[in-house]
């Protein structure tokens, strides 16, 4: 993280800097006990703010004062109701409590929030994180890169003395997350199949991590047909990356989460074409692979003891001469056949060679993310992820995880008998299936290449990319799927 955080000994009483930010529960008004004394000590500045703002506490609402002395701005931001709040909620609040120290030009923040859940730990993690995401600013791209007159450089969050590892837990975990935004956020001119090889590559040499790099060679001798009929239309060479993460002593578990890594999708022959066809976002359809990078850097540097392969079938889907048609067969590393009736489902043609693959690993469980297909976000729409598995253990560790990092899924159903709809004359199967249900489809299409390992399915279409701001997602890329994955690798350790 750019800013220097410390988890303080000092309370909203006795820390001094630019802006103080106090998170008021609704059960907290009228101001009692330490924030009565608060009150006090800025001359009933604080109880004048919230009489003339009608300051209820509602979770997200917030207002600010300039009081003077030590603390030159005291702000309040709503929690809601006491019994309600969770992990999210602190995230939410420490991301307003961020936005509003930058736009009142501080320098220094305090933040003074509750206890979650009796977990200091929590707590200081999930503030740090909500500051470290909403302060992100990707300008990459722009001309204009004048930094404002006044930045904000220290954080403190108060009555947080010692929590040292969690404020490096949220720093590692925010590294991952913006990884995975700015890989997303970039042009498909600048991040390619061998981009996203290369920044493997920096995770590898930075932080000691394996890497291995299957070129088209490679792939075709491992009999990749279905990854490989993809890729035969783009000048840009396929990269299969296999990226993984040994702890010291003896794991207690062996992981593998696989990403869809397609960095632009035409569609193919089945050329995604007029309004709402989404052609000019399709730089974002890498978002799986982007997520299991940013979760590569997370926990190369948390160093849980787990072990951890992060694998991505990186690849164009173009249009040329050499490109894939409608109708042909292709043959995957398993040898089942696949009919293309589509070509702009080509995403789960990459993923069937790369579950191939990682369940030959011999690991214990593994999850793919993809942002696969656009029934997925007319089901969920575009906050949730769709969650697809036959094991709901492997599901409920997901959903679990997901709880705890902040980022939303849904279980959805896998109803076998859908498969019926992707029976080909001519094949083992078709790509896609008829409209009705087409999540599922996709996700019990992928079902066919996993063999023996626990394996769950992640469609994050809808959450991958936001149009609007959205509390410490700023809009644009999102870097959705990083929090959870880390998450659910820490708790299996």
């Amino acid at each position: 993280m750019g800013m220097k955080f410390v988890a303080s000994d000092k309370s909203c009483l006795t820390w001094s800097g630019d802006c103080l930010v106090v998170g008021l529960s609704e059960e907290s008004l009228p101001l009692t006990g330490l924030l009565s004394d608060l009150n006090e000590q800025v001359s009933g500045l604080l109880q004048e703010l919230i009489d003339e703002t009608d300051f209820k506490a509602k979770a997200g609402s917030s207002a600010v004062i300039r009081v003077g002395g030590s603390v030159r701005k005291v702000a309040i931001v709503g929690l809601g109701a006491a019994e309600d709040l969770k992990l999210e909620g602190l995230r939410r609040a420490a991301a307003a409590a961020a936005k509003l120290a930058k736009r009142e030009k501080c320098a220094s923040l305090g933040i003074s929030f509750p206890i979650w859940n009796n977990s200091p730990e929590r707590t200081t993690q999930t503030i740090a994180e909500g500051v470290a995401l909403a302060l992100h600013d990707d300008k990459r791209f722009k001309s204009d890169t004048e930094s404002p007159k006044v930045t904000l450089t220290d954080v403190a969050l108060l009555d947080l003395p010692g929590y040292d590892t969690a404020l490096n837990t949220a720093a590692h975990v925010c590294d991952g997350v913006i990884l995975a935004r700015e890989l997303v956020a970039a042009p498909p001119n600048v991040v390619t199949p061998t981009a996203l090889a290369e920044t493997a590559t920096a995770i590898a040499n930075d932080h000691g991590l394996t890497l291995k790099i299957l070129e088209q060679a490679d792939c075709e001798a491992l009999g990749m047909g279905a990854y490989l009929g993809v890729s035969m239309a783009s000048d840009m060479p396929p990269k299969f990356i296999h990226l993984t993460y040994t702890p010291e002593g003896e794991p207690k578990r062996k992981l593998a989460l696989i990403g869809k890594g397609l960095t632009f999708d035409s569609g193919g022959l089945n050329i995604k074409a007029g309004a709402g066809s989404m052609i000019e976002l399709m730089k974002m359809d890498m978002g799986g692979a982007a997520a299991v990078l940013g979760a590569a850097k997370a926990i190369a540097q948390i160093k849980p003891d787990v072990e951890v392969h992060f694998i991505s079938a990186a690849a164009e889907n173009m249009i040329s001469g050499h490109a894939l048609h409608p109708g042909d067969i292709l043959t995957a590393s398993n040898g089942k056949t696949i009919e293309v009736n589509n070509t702009d489902a080509e995403g789960r043609l990459t993923l069937a060679d790369a579950l191939v693959y990682a369940d030959k690993l011999g690991v214990d469980a593994m999850v793919d993310l993809a942002t696969l297909t656009g029934a997925c976000i007319v089901a969920l729409g575009n906050d949730l992820a769709g969650l697809f598995s036959p094991d709901d253990e492997l599901a409920g560790n997901l959903s679990q995880a997901a709880e705890a990092a902040g980022e939303k899924l849904w279980r959805m159903p896998m109803e076998d008998k859908y498969f019926d709809g992707l029976k080909s004359i001519v094949a083992d199967m078709k790509n896609t299936g008829p409209r009705p249900g087409g999540s599922i489809t996709a996700a019990l299409f992928l079902k066919q290449f996993v063999k023996k390992t626990a394996w769950a399915h992640l469609d994050i279409a809808g959450p991958v990319w936001s149009e609007k701001d959205n509390a410490y997602n700023n809009p644009g890329a999102t870097g959705y799927g990083v929090r959870t994955l880390v998450q659910w690798i820490l708790e299996s350790a």
